[in-house]
């Protein structure tokens, strides 16, 4: 599987992009600025960027920027449908390509999909280990994230969505019975 890390201050497009990518069998780290973000290539080491062009603190030119510099992995940029975005910034910056929000599935996994694969990751050795103990540690996939408001956010609104129907469903009936001046069911 590979290793993706999603840097955008809004939680919903985390979240949507979060449930595609992991979905089709990847790991993906969310982060919410393009600092943060810089600071978690290191112990993150991720496969390829996707950040957002305007984030707080550090943009997503800035960001691509960066990592261009410093390492070099490929890098997507997004941008809101109706925002506009600098064909010569991204040209400066090497970005390898620029996707719209909100995320469509399908053109997030083909834009995705030339620089990282589904499936089984191999593991990653450090300095410490031997080849021998790379090759016998079984990839273990793994969720990290940094915790903050935004982040808290993103979960809250997630677990609401799916829990909204049935709660659509018993507010429906708990209104219907008491314009019938009837007890709704399961109360006391």
């Amino acid at each position: 599987m590979s290793r993706i890390l999603l840097a955008d201050d809004s939680p919903h497009a985390q979240r949507m992009g979060e449930r595609i990518l992991r979905d089709e069998g990847h790991e993906v780290i969310t982060v919410s600025d393009g600092k943060v973000a810089m600071l978690r290539l290191q112990d993150a080491s991720p496969d390829l960027i996707i950040a957002d062009i305007s984030m707080p603190e550090v943009s997503g030119y800035e960001l691509c920027e960066y990592i261009k510099r410093h390492g070099g992995m490929p890098v997507i940029l997004t941008a809101g449908a109706v925002e506009p975005v600098d064909e010569a910034e991204v040209d400066r910056v090497r970005a390898d390509g620029i996707l719209k929000k909100p995320f469509e599935a399908s053109l997030l996994l083909a834009s995705i999909g030339r620089f990282v694969s589904a499936g089984r990751r191999a593991p990653r050795k450090t300095e410490s280990e031997g080849p021998s103990a790379a090759a016998k540690a079984p990839a273990q996939p793994r969720s990290v994230t940094v915790l903050d408001p935004e982040q808290i956010r993103a979960a809250v609104t997630v677990a609401l969505d799916a829990a909204m129907p049935t709660l659509i469903d018993q507010l429906t009936e708990r209104v219907v019975a008491a314009l019938a001046g009837k007890k709704p069911e399961g109360t006391k």
